[in-house]
């Protein structure tokens, strides 16, 4: 059978790997808590309607793809860890920005800034993320164990997807909006603190490095991936714009964690194609449970189908886009694999908010044709990608 496994090895999970790990987590909780909490916030507070609060949450997915086409100039001409902290520290700044808006400013006008805020927040994030998934991760395990790092690294990434918001949902609704953008603010400021544990050995820079290239940005052999995978994100993105409960964001962490245990004892000799053809359906019977039924089973059964479809289904595309890069090429397939993720996700919330308006049945119906589109791409995709591997 055409499989695939990744490898375990002990020697992996030393000091400074852990370090770069539970960075990655902080750094993406930080930007998660606020989906719970900022539409709440702009169409409360701020007055602003959903038009503006769609443009607000998915101005963030534009703004990722800002600063990627610099990434790889900055990268050989700077201390790679201080561009990824520097990079953060903006990300610090402008959650100040949201602060001061809650606090001083009016709420008149405040959509522009909001809008600005966002973008810049997006472009930072995004930088920070290719230089620490592409870069730094891999800077701290041998060759041979690289694969597996960018695996695992990823699953706390993922992890933060339930983490984030349900952290966010009890600060928010004991201590208030503010405190939430304290905690974020101290997440990413925690991330900064344990790359700076790190020593990264200094490397001459390349020569005649140009400004802006694709290079630890986009793969462009990973475009039908990419299209793929961000209208699975898309689905998910179009779910999180709901208001869900604390519970669906538990159960959510649950179907992560049965999923890392479905990869090593389920799928392990599966077909190849099996993960992401069950990871779809499960979240298509999801989708379709919470648009049916009105049991309270639902309420735990349905976040832990998602959890475990976009697990199984984000660990295989990450690993698909590694096979489809060249020699040196792994960064730029760790960064591609981030866009489509953080993109879709983006997308799919500024969508639920601007468009389907917040509306459960069109939000969910939406949500269930994008997944059924995915299934189908996947059909092609998943030849075409046997076709195109290069490792």
């Amino acid at each position: 059978m055409n499989t695939q496994n990744t490898p375990v090895h002990i020697h992996l999970w030393h000091h400074d790997f852990w370090r770069m790990a539970i960075a990655n987590l902080l750094l993406a909780m930080s930007v998660y808590m606020l989906i719970p909490v900022l539409p709440a916030w702009m169409l409360g507070s701020q007055q602003l309607t959903l038009q503006q609060t769609g443009l607000a949450m998915g101005a963030f997915g534009a703004g990722l793809f800002l600063l990627g086409g610099f990434t790889s100039f900055l990268v050989q001409h700077y201390r790679r860890n201080q561009v990824c902290i520097v990079a953060i520290l903006l990300m610090v700044a402008s959650l100040a920005v949201l602060y001061y808006q809650n606090r001083y400013w009016p709420a008149v006008d405040a959509f522009p800034l909001i809008l600005l805020q966002r973008v810049a927040m997006g472009a930072f994030f995004g930088l920070a993320q290719m230089i620490l998934s592409s870069t730094l991760i891999i800077d701290t395990c041998e060759s041979f164990q690289r694969t597996e790092a960018n695996h695992s690294a990823s699953w706390f990434g993922r992890f933060s997807l339930s983490l984030g918001p349900l952290f966010a949902i009890v600060i928010y609704r004991h201590w208030g909006f503010e405190t939430v953008l304290w905690a974020s603010a101290g997440c990413a400021l925690t991330a900064v603190v344990l790359i700076m544990l790190v020593h990264f050995p200094f490397r001459a820079p390349a020569d005649q490095v140009p400004v802006m290239s694709l290079d630890r940005f986009l793969l462009p052999q990973g475009s039908v991936l990419f299209a793929n995978q961000l209208l699975i994100m898309l689905s998910v993105g179009l779910l999180l714009s709901l208001p869900l409960p604390m519970q669906f964001y538990s159960m959510l962490m649950v179907g992560f964690l049965l999923a890392i245990l479905a990869q090593r004892f389920v799928f392990r000799e599966a077909e190849l194609k099996s993960e992401v053809v069950s990871g779809l359906v499960l979240m298509g019977a999801a989708l379709l449970m919470l648009l049916t039924r009105q049991q309270a089973v639902v309420g735990y059964l349905a976040p832990l189908f998602v959890g475990f479809g976009i697990g199984i289904i984000g660990s295989r595309f990450l690993l698909f886009f590694i096979k489809l890069s060249r020699h040196c090429q792994r960064g730029t397939s760790q960064s591609t694999f981030m866009l489509a993720w953080e993109g879709g996700l983006a997308l799919g919330l500024g969508l639920g908010y601007g468009v389907c308006l917040s509306d459960r049945p069109t939000v969910l119906i939406a949500a269930l044709v994008l997944v059924v589109a995915a299934l189908a791409l996947y059909q092609f995709a998943h030849g075409w990608f046997l076709g195109h591997k290069n490792r």
